[in-house]
């Protein structure tokens, strides 16, 4: 049995280590934190924009890597995007993701813009912004962090994606998650809405308040552990009720990393949280060992391969000084960088280089040397840390990070089969 390390516990690495158990490795997934999935929408974005918006990002995705040969996707086709985000969406259930990786839906944002994403929470489906759709936008005085009139507003003076316009309006209710708690996260009214009592108390509060014709937009917080609390809340209401992301932390994105990370230990990966990996051995081509710092002094991990899966400059992973002095923090790995100023000063204009920096693969995510051969024989690299992606403004990050993990998932299965044979033959 192959001993595989994943570092990173963000939906990268989760995808990864369930696929890799599942195909017959032993893993251990080495995490300093939670990952990045509860900073996220709770979404699969695959390809938003190319630079124009996309209707139907699979379709738009050989163009994409033809224009942009640098970019994840020049090596990540859309015959494996489509597939690995199908894979994710069996993997947490239709009562989190639903939809269909060729089409993005056209849903509200916490300021009412309108954003495309391929796969969503069925929680937040009734929200797609179409023509002559009719909603009504109900914000709580409790929470800080949703403001019904901003996104009524915005709603209300934008010209559709496929043309139109919608009616929205803006009402605030008075609903604390505690009795007597005037200042709420989304958390607390999550755990909150978890108690069907409170749905109940809580659905007789909005439907006076919602007219016929109407869906009802309400902030993402309506359930953390209950995936089916917000359509309990719509049957109680009697109209369609949909759910707006906040931002960060974000309930929806709680929901993913718990599910995911319940399948993974499901699914036999043992789950090492909480410590940082600070460092490594590699006694020659290949790496033999990383190394965890923990309370009791640092401990090893030795395992056959490697999966490097922590992200970019927003985790850490990477690290740039005032001189724009680049670094990977683990392996202290080269990183292909933009010819040029990593950073210019319009910026309402072009996106900032520094976004594109990060480590190079081949199409079997092995890490390379930019333009060369491989660094190490079982190092290989999957998600946010993968160099050549505008992730943020693209809306790219979790389609290149589901279709790098299934793909080096794959590539080390497939070089532990190939190993497996020549032991045997020899």
């Amino acid at each position: 049995m192959t001993r595989v390390v994943v570092i990173g516990a963000g939906v990268s690495g989760l995808v990864a280590a369930i696929r890799l158990a599942r195909g017959g490795a032993a893993v251990t997934l080495l995490a300093k934190g939670t990952g990045g999935l509860q900073l996220s929408q709770g979404t699969i974005d695959i390809l938003g924009y190319a630079p124009d918006r996309v209707e139907r990002p699979l379709d738009a995705l050989g163009d994409f890597a033809q224009a942009n040969p640098d970019h994840p996707y020049a090596f990540l086709d859309a015959e494996l995007v489509g597939a690995s985000a199908s894979y994710v969406a069996e993997l947490v259930g239709a009562e989190l993701l639903v939809g269909d990786p060729a089409v993005n839906l056209q849903l509200p944002t916490a300021v009412g813009a309108v954003r495309p994403t391929a796969l969503a929470s069925p929680s937040m489906t009734a929200g797609a912004c179409v023509d002559g759709a009719k909603f009504v936008i109900i914000g709580l005085k409790q929470l800080k962090d949703f403001y019904p009139e901003l996104v009524a507003h915005n709603l209300n003076r934008t010209d559709l994606p496929g043309g139109g316009r919608l009616e929205a309006r803006p009402v605030m209710l008075g609903f604390p998650a505690r009795e007597g708690e005037v200042d709420s996260s989304g958390l607390t009214y999550a755990r909150a809405l978890d108690d069907p009592a409170t749905r109940k108390r809580f659905a007789e509060a909005v439907k006076p308040l919602v007219a016929e014709g109407e869906s009802v937009g309400l902030p993402a917080v309506l359930g953390l552990d209950d995936h089916n609390a917000w359509s309990d809340i719509a049957d109680l209401i009697g109209a369609p009720v949909f759910e707006i992301p906040l931002p960060p932390p974000s309930v929806p994105g709680m929901r993913l990393n718990r599910t995911l990370t319940a399948v993974a230990k499901a699914s036999g990966v043992r789950v090492v949280p909480g410590s940082k990996v600070t460092g490594y051995r590699s006694p020659g081509g290949s790496v033999a060992c990383v190394q965890l710092a923990t309370a009791g002094g640092i401990r090893e991990f030795a395992a056959d391969a490697f999966l490097l899966s922590t992200g970019g400059f927003e985790s850490g992973a990477l690290h740039a000084d005032s001189r724009h002095n680049l670094r990977e923090s683990i392996f202290d790995l080269p990183l292909r960088r933009p010819e040029g100023a990593l950073v210019h000063a319009d910026y309402w204009g072009d996106p900032q280089p520094l976004f594109l920096v990060g480590v190079e693969t081949g199409p079997d995510l092995l890490v390379r040397h930019p333009g060369g051969d491989a660094v190490y024989d079982n190092l290989y690299a999957a998600g946010g840390i993968l160099a050549g992606a505008t992730r943020w403004q693209e809306k790219s990050g979790e389609g290149i990070a589901v279709a790098s993990a299934v793909k080096a998932a794959d590539s080390i299965l497939a070089a532990a089969s190939s190993a497996t044979t020549e032991g045997a033959a020899s």
